[in-house]
Formats: C-alpha cells, structure tokens, sequence
C-alpha cells in the first residue's frame, strides 16, 4: 500500500484523468441521435481518430500488464506475440478495412458483423445473426473480464484497495462514459487514451534502462541472470513459436476492432489510418517489451524491491512506475494502464450492447422500434453485459492474458475466416458461412478443453497449439466446402460484390 505522500498525487490524476473521459462521453451524448451514431459513430471518423482507436481497442491493459508480464519471467521468446500481432494486423488494415468498409454500407448500411454477415448473404433465416450475435456475447462476456479483472489488479496494486472493491472502481468509469456517449465518446476517448498508452511505454523503458546502468549494462545484467533471456526459442518447440505467431490470426475476427473500419468517413481515410496506426503499434509493443526485458536487470539489482512483482508479473509496469517517478509523474503512467483498461472494455462493452440491441432486440422483438428506443436499450445492455462481466471476473487469481487469449481466439477462429473469404470470394455462401462460424467456435472451445464428458478429443500433445490455428484452418476447410456443395449465391448477391469491387477499384484510380 502507498504512503499518503505518494497515493495524493496519484489519486488526483487518476480522478482527473477519469472525469476527462467522462466529460468526454458527455459531449458525446450531444451529437449522439439514433442508432448509427450510438453504435458506429454515424461512419463519418477521420483517418486519425481511426487510426488510434483501433490501436487502443486492440491492445487492453494486456499491453501495458500481460505481455510486459510475460516477458519478465520468460525473456525475449515472449516477444513472438508482438510480431505475429504486428503482422496480423498489418495484413487487416491492408486487405481486410477498406473492403469492408465499402461492403458494409453497400449491404444494406450495415451496422454491425451480424448485420453484414445477414446481408452480405441475403440471410432470410437469420440464423447467421443469432449464430453471430449468441458467439459474440459468448466470448466478448470472457473479453469484458479480462478489462474488469486488469483494472481491479491495477487499482488494487496502487492504491492497496481489496481486489472486489478494485474490480467496481476500475469498471464504473468506463460503464459510464460508454453508457452515455456510445461510439463516438469511445473513439474520442480511445484517441487520448492511444497517445497516453505511446507515452508511457516511449519514457519508462528509457528510465528503467538509465536507472539500470544504460543499455550496455542492463543488457550485462540479463545476461549474468540467465543467459536464456535472450533466447528467442527458449523452452520453446516449433509448435510454442508458431502458437505465438498464430495471435496475428485474430485480428480478422475481432468485432471491436472491424467496427473501426466500418466507422470510417471514406475507403480514402484507411490507407493514412493503416500508417498512422501501424507506427503506433510497432512503438508500443516494442516499448511493452522493452519494459519487461529491462525490468529484469532493474529487479536483479534491486531484490529487496522485487516482492510484488515476483508473485505477480504483470504488476511490473506498474510497480517501476511507482518507484522510479515522482507520484505525479508516475499517475499520468499508470493512467496509461487505466487508459489501456478503460479503451478495450468500452469498445467490447459497445460491440456487445450493438449485437443485443440490433441484432436481438429489433431484429425478433420490436421491428419498428424507434431510434430513441433503440439508442436507450443499446444504453441498458451495456449496464446488463457490464455485470455479467464484472461476475465474471470475481476471481482475483484469473490471468488477464489467460482470458485475453481465450477470447482472442474465439473471435479469430469463428469470424476470420468468414470475414476475409466473404470480403474476397464471391462464391462463398450463406452455409458456407455458417459452417465455418460453427466450426471454427466449436474447434476453440474443444481444443481448450481438451476433452468432453471425460473422453480426450484432443491428444494431451497436441493442445500446446494455440486453439486459434486449427480453429480457422478448419473453419476455412468449412467454408470451402460447404460453399462448392451448395448451390451458387443468387444474382443479386453476386452484383453486389461486384458493385463492391467496381468501387474499390474507381477509388484506386482516383
């Protein structure tokens, strides 16, 4: 716990900084008048805005907790998920944004990925929206948890509070910005959140390294420790470094993150979007990385201070933060952690109300409803998902990037390959897309699990593969084959993807 002296300047900065954002989702709340704005922001965000919320959206309080975590205790080999992610998302912005951002308003305006995936396949049954909706709650409730359980770790580590009492602090403030301001208080409050994440994870690797003897030193210091920390295949196989790469797979499946596209004012805005938020993510994966290796040789020299962090890695940025920084300068850090908690949360706590609202509530049960309804019951079902999360989460032993994967995969195994294939073939069908939803889902959770009523599915080796590969390889096989049995999509779905196509290349040319 804090001394009074330390825990002042950073309790003022924390409620600063959570009064901006909620100040934030008020003037939000004034431009916010019917469902397209609560939910997608009316599609009219620059590149810019784009480009950071997607970057904050993304990476959680994973980035500033898990991975500098992971790192710690495990050396370089862990920086295999940054540059599978860095790849992974290189390959979204560059094939996957501005065609969906094009398919998306030519089908129907679509508002959401059940709402595409409906009219993209001219889907009269709707199963692809409840199959997409009932998916979407499944893991987003397990990604929500995640935020709420980062958080309360965050507040718990600060400010010495019970980790149940943490977990309602930490996810008040993104309830209710989120809550009352929908997208566009999220995206405005992600792009200050994106530049306070570059900021701390620019300046503290800096001063770990000075403090630490400089580069030449800490790096001398590691590798006394543990010569191993320096191995990129440490303890690892083939398998281990091709699971790690494998997390850029579920950039193509991230609701939260595809709803960015989708927001975008143009098909123009995405290309300066993808430089703008490529430079940022390469700079804060590095810089959490960074933060990690170099706090090896910080605690190494300083093993009376290392209580904390060696019963909980992922309190390491948090606890540098705090020893190496003034209290003022070190609440603007660990703002960047609350930033990092408080983007991800309320883009999924949104993607989840979007999919309850449009998706269930006016797609089955009011038809006609109006856009004051529906903007007050996407409000409620972010209350209502909220609570589920913070159920969720009551365990104070969960790993943040145990869930965050979980989840990650879900996502990239169920909607990827139905994201990317859909955007790129237009022989893909509505079975087709339903094939490949169910199995890719159904391959993570089994993978998981290993087994279903005590019988092994899984062969015990073989689940030290990421669920997330042989949940979209089979997802695509799915997809495929399915889509060559059945029949051909009808006409009118074939010129739509072809007026997409026409489209996209009279932008190119322009």
């Amino acid at each position: 716990m804090l001394s009074t002296t330390a825990s002042t300047p950073l309790t003022v900065t924390f409620l600063f900084y959570i009064l901006g954002m909620v100040a934030i989702g008020l003037i939000a709340y004034r431009y916010t008048s019917n469902l397209s704005d609560y939910i997608l922001g009316g599609r009219r965000l620059g590149a810019f805005v784009v480009a950071l919320s997607a970057g904050a959206s993304d990476m959680s309080g994973w980035l500033l907790m898990g991975l500098p975590g992971a790192v710690f205790l495990h050396g370089v080999s862990e920086s295999w998920i940054a540059i599978g992610l860095t790849i992974g998302a290189w390959c979204n912005w560059k094939w996957v944004a501005g065609r969906l951002r094009v398919y998306t308003e030519r089908a129907n305006n679509s508002l959401t990925l059940p709402d595409y995936f409906t009219y993209r396949f001219e889907d009269k049954s709707r199963l692809l929206r409840v199959l997409s909706a009932v998916i979407i709650l499944l893991f987003f409730a397990v990604y929500c948890a995640s935020g709420v359980v980062a958080g309360a770790r965050l507040f718990e580590s600060t400010f010495g509070i019970p980790y149940a009492t943490a977990m309602w602090v930490g996810a008040l403030a993104t309830i209710l910005y989120t809550l009352i301001g929908g997208f566009l208080a999220v995206s405005w409050t992600d792009t200050v959140q994106a530049s306070l994440m570059i900021g701390a994870l620019v300046v503290t690797p800096l001063v770990v390294i000075f403090l630490s003897g400089g580069l030449v030193e800490s790096t001398a210091i590691i590798h006394r420790l543990d010569p191993s920390f320096f191995d990129m295949g440490k303890g690892g196989s083939v398998v281990g470094v091709v699971s790690l790469l494998a997390w850029g797979l579920g950039y193509f499946g991230q609701p939260h993150i595809l709803a960015r596209f989708m927001s975008a004012s143009s098909y123009k805005a995405i290309a300066p979007a993808r430089r703008i938020s490529m430079t940022w993510m390469v700079l804060c994966l590095a810089g959490a990385v960074a933060v990690g290796f170099f706090g090896i040789a910080y605690f190494a020299e300083h093993p009376e201070l290392a209580g904390p962090v060696a019963q909980q890695p992922e309190r390491v940025f948090i606890l540098l933060s705090q020893l190496l920084f003034n209290p003022w300068i070190a609440g603007v850090l660990l703002s960047a952690i609350l930033a990092a908690i408080m983007s991800t949360l309320s883009c999924q706590l949104l993607v989840c109300s979007s999919a309850l609202t449009e998706d269930f509530y006016k797609a089955f049960l009011r038809r006609n409803a109006g856009q004051a309804e529906l903007v007050w019951v996407g409000r409620i079902t972010v209350l209502l998902v909220s609570l589920l999360a913070i159920a969720l989460a009551r365990n104070p032993e969960n790993s943040v990037l145990e869930l965050v994967s979980y989840a990650w995969g879900g996502f990239g195994a169920a909607f990827g390959p139905v994201v990317v294939i859909s955007l790129l073939w237009r022989r893909m069908t509505r079975n087709g897309a339903l094939a490949g939803m169910l199995v890719g889902a159904l391959t993570v959770v089994v993978w998981k699990q290993g087994s279903i009523f005590g019988v092994q599915i899984v062969p015990a080796a073989w689940q030290a593969l990421y669920e997330i590969l042989p949940g979209a390889l089979l997802g695509a096989v799915a997809i495929f084959v399915v889509s060559l049995l059945d029949r051909a999509p009808s006409r009118d779905v074939l010129a739509t993807f072809d007026a997409v196509d026409a489209e996209i290349d009279a932008y190119r040319r322009s």
